[in-house]
């Protein structure tokens, strides 16, 4: 049985226990929540070294770290490196992105040694694993590829299974700025375009979800037709696609596939409530995957600010799951430092707007460390912190006169001020004071 099956069923699973004791909730409210569709676990059968995470409804706001190698840039032992580093970090998801050459030995590692759920775009990987010009690939290879990444052990997959030939036609007669961004969205319209043929996931959807069925890959419906640019937010093309996409959602549910939902990415701020409480009434409150969204088109090499502000309000806004946005955005593949800072501040988001959702434990953990701040302890401060080591290193880099400030206020710290006021010691005697 999938999740969902088991769900339907009423039985709890070993990964609805995981979930529920990381989550501080009961396990019956997370079988629940699988059952309505609210909640996905992804967790493939062949994933042996998986801690299962849910991501949805009630839950903490989960985060993906894309990574993978290109044609100019195919180092594994790079990406290896930034795996590692998303582990470390408590990274729930990684997504292997990697389009070019032979894939399947890294993906194989990944699933390996990873603790958290692994996703893949199998559009990316057609050339490499097919050997094969776009023009030249059938329905069939394009499932043949499928298949392959679910038997490996592959949690999730992005499928852009809602560009069929109706929305391609919006495509065709609404101009857009930035066209289609999505890199596996445009091989796939490319293919229907040079084929002249339906989108063969839309097509013949229900043997998708036969394969997902039979290995418990969760299907995260791609968007192809996301914006690209502030601009082209919400448009006609943007909400075609959703409209198929919710439709998709339903047949996925019924066949007892886990699915969850792609959002936009480019849009202004004010744009960002609407498209979450849209997607989520016309998905029928499936598990939305958000990518930033980026609220302003002038930040290369900032991108991943411009990501976490969008991030944090889509996530209090009802999104589930960020994908992180690293500095490199539009720039560059990221090395390892633009993954650590690109981790951190969705990190950050994903924080932020669990204590707006009143996720359970979220306001609790800034308390503890306003506490800390209250007694000027760094000692408990950086272990507190979202990001330890950066913490310490700036701590230790400006050593203060006395101990318990800080090289910003040193004496006159607001913190020992009033606790010598408010506890009426003598000001006399108090150095903080003279």
């Amino acid at each position: 049985m999938t999740q969902l099956e088991a769900a339907k069923q009423g039985i709890i699973t070993e990964e609805m226990r995981q979930v529920a004791e990381d989550e501080h909730i009961d396990a019956e409210k997370i079988r629940e929540g699988v059952e309505a569709g609210h909640i996905v676990i992804p967790a493939n059968k062949n994933h042996r070294s998986l801690h299962a995470y849910g991501i949805g409804e009630g839950l903490r706001t989960k985060m993906n770290v894309n990574l993978g190698v290109s044609k100019d840039c195919h180092d594994y032992s790079v990406e290896q490196e930034k795996a590692r580093l998303a582990w470390r970090m408590k990274a729930e998801a990684i997504m292997d992105l990697s389009c070019y050459g032979k894939t399947a030995g890294f993906r194989h590692w990944l699933i390996e040694n990873s603790p958290a759920a692994i996703g893949t775009v199998p559009m990316y990987d057609v050339d490499g694993a097919l050997g094969k010009a776009l023009k030249d690939m059938t329905a069939d290879d394009l499932f043949q590829v499928v298949e392959q990444h679910a038997k490996d052990g592959v949690d999730f997959m992005t499928i852009h299974a809602g560009i069929n030939q109706e929305v391609a036609g919006h495509v065709m007669r609404n101009k857009r700025i930035t066209n289609l961004v999505s890199r596996g969205g445009s091989i796939l319209f490319a293919w229907m375009m040079i084929k002249g043929k339906e989108n063969p996931f839309y097509e013949q959807y229900d043997r998708l979800l036969d394969i997902c069925r039979t290995y418990d890959v969760t299907i995260s419906l791609g968007d192809a037709c996301r914006s690209g640019c502030g601009h082209d937010s919400t448009d006609a093309i943007q909400i075609a696609e959703l409209i198929t996409l919710g439709e998709l959602v339903v047949r996925a549910r019924k066949a007892g596939v886990q699915v969850m939902v792609e959002g936009p990415g480019h849009m202004p701020l004010n744009d960002i409530r609407m498209n979450v409480e849209v997607a989520k009434k016309l998905c029928h409150g499936a598990p939305l995957y958000v990518l930033g969204p980026i609220v302003t088109d002038v930040a290369p090499g900032y991108d991943h600010i411009t990501a976490a502000i969008g991030g944090t309000l889509s996530a209090a806004c009802g999104a589930d799951f960020l994908c992180y946005v690293t500095p490199a955005e539009h720039l560059r593949l990221p090395d390892i430092q633009d993954v650590h800072e690109g981790i951190v501040a969705s990190k950050i988001a994903c924080h932020a707007a669990d204590i707006v959702k009143k996720v359970p434990g979220a306001a609790q953990w800034d308390e503890e460390m306003s506490w800390a701040r209250r007694r000027v302890d760094f000692k408990r401060m950086i272990p507190l912190a979202i990001d330890p080591e950066k913490a310490k290193a700036y701590r230790e880099s400006s050593q203060p006169e006395e101990e318990q400030t800080c090289t910003m206020c040193g004496p006159k710290c607001p913190m020992k001020t009033l606790d010598s006021i408010l506890n009426n010691r003598n000001t006399d005697e108090d150095p903080y004071l003279k």
